[in-house]
């Protein structure tokens, strides 16, 4: 960092070249310490607001303390319940690093609590210092500024080996480094409660993760086999006993079987948010707009008797994750299918608003009531009747966490049998 301070040869050259006054000479010399001091704490500034750790921060301040003043020892020390905590030092013997003392016996202490710098030209001759500790040292006269003069945590220390008077300009520099400690030991405290709270929230999400696991493995095998088993024995029943059986016992293993298919339907669904929440995106450029009619193409041949006016817009391009945007658009497009079913000129149109930046699929079906749209994207919700409509009320919220995802929006417009429109918001590829 280069020489800090003239030195006293040069000062003595100084004084030797002039007709000015000595006492003038060192007033010059203070000044230029005090401003090559502030140029200092400058840098020492810049140096704290990048500390991390208490460790980082001891290191810079017991180094720059003994620097701005050119002192022959500087100390650290932290606010510990009623002690005072000597935590590092930069002296030319040890002192008391790693000590602890009371804080109604150490001049630390004191300046803590009287909440103001205080300076002692000569520790023999002052009440406020234990003189049995001071006298094994090299200490003739110290200085000691307070850590937040407001409820202080701490202090700094300078300290002399030969009788020093610590000038108004050295404590003010003191202080300004007590200052910029106190806010970087502050921003540490932040920093450490944040990166606690990272730990804990991940802790909580792979604890939340295992469990997911746990509940999908649950699913695909504890619940299925027992499914599989009631299917397989309920059809035998149809096949082998359905002669033997009335009207109102064929009734009731129909309903075993609708049961069965319902719940595989459900079981299916959330094995399918399970991995719409931990699928890891494969970002490309796709083609909504031939994707689309693949899937309308689909449609029609499961249900070739209805005529339905489709219009997709062409050159409706993506950036997003192929497969899951092609989820997005079936069960979207589906939708659009099924709750038209009822309407003798079904139209479905799906294309992009340019100021609004969004896609949409619109149909002129069943539509719903607004006032209940908040239930639309949740899990098992719906907003109609199963016996009207089938489903498992799965595919809405699958589609919500994929647009999520995809760092987007989706929200629907609609009113009961005037259809419904859905608009997402997706990365438009560029060109």
């Amino acid at each position: 960092m280069g020489r800090l301070f003239h030195s006293t040869s040069s000062t003595s050259a100084i004084m030797q070249q002039t007709s000015l006054p000595e006492s003038s000479l060192r007033s010059l010399d203070a000044q230029q310490r005090y401003i090559q001091g502030m140029e200092l704490l400058v840098t020492v500034v810049q140096e704290l607001s990048l500390a991390r750790n208490l460790e980082t921060i001891t290191e810079i301040v017991r180094k720059t303390a003994r620097k701005l003043t050119q002192a022959d020892g500087a100390t650290f020390v932290l606010k510990d319940g009623d002690f005072c905590y000597y935590v590092d030092e930069d002296a030319i013997s040890p002192l008391w690093k790693g000590q602890r003392f009371p804080q109604s016996i150490c001049i630390g202490g004191w300046c803590m609590r009287s909440r103001q710098p205080v300076v002692i030209p000569d520790v023999e001759g002052d009440e406020r210092i234990p003189i049995a500790a001071y006298r094994p040292t090299f200490i003739k006269s110290l200085a000691m500024v307070p850590i937040r003069t407001q409820n202080p945590i701490g202090a700094i220390g300078n300290y002399w080996a030969k009788p020093h008077v610590a000038t108004p300009e050295e404590v003010r520099l003191l202080q300004a480094l007590a200052d910029t400690t106190s806010v970087a030991l502050e921003n540490v405290q932040v920093y450490t409660e944040l990166e606690q709270r990272v730990r804990d929230r991940t802790h909580e999400l792979q604890a939340a993760n295992q469990e997911l696991e746990a509940f999908a493995y649950t699913l695909s095998h504890d619940l299925r086999s027992p499914l599989t088993i009631l299917s397989g024995y309920s059809s035998v029943l149809q096949m082998r006993y359905a002669q033997q059986l009335d009207n109102q016992g064929k009734d009731y293993l129909a309903q075993i079987q609708k049961a069965v298919t319902r719940i595989n339907l459900q079981i299916e669904g959330m094995l399918l948010l399970h991995h719409v929440k931990r699928a890891d995106i494969s970002c490309q450029t796709v083609d909504l707009s031939s994707m689309a009619r693949e899937i309308i193409a689909n449609l029609q041949a499961g249900d070739p008797a209805r005529c339905v006016e489709v219009a997709i817009a062409d050159s409706l391009i993506a950036q997003g994750d192929s497969v899951l945007l092609r989820v997005v658009l079936e069960n979207l497009l589906s939708n659009a299918w099924k709750y038209s079913a009822k309407t003798p000129h079904t139209r479905i149109e799906f294309g992009y608003i340019e100021n609004s930046a969004a896609f949409y699929i619109q149909d002129n079906g069943a539509g719903f009531d607004m006032n209940h749209a908040d239930k639309l994207f949740q899990p098992f919700q719906r907003l109609h009747d199963r016996q009207q409509f089938s489903g498992n009320g799965i595919g809405l919220a699958s589609v919500a966490r994929i647009i999520e995802r995809h760092s987007g929006r989706i929200w629907a417009e609609a009113a009961p049998d005037r259809g419904a429109t859905f608009f997402f918001t997706l990365s438009m590829a560029n060109g």
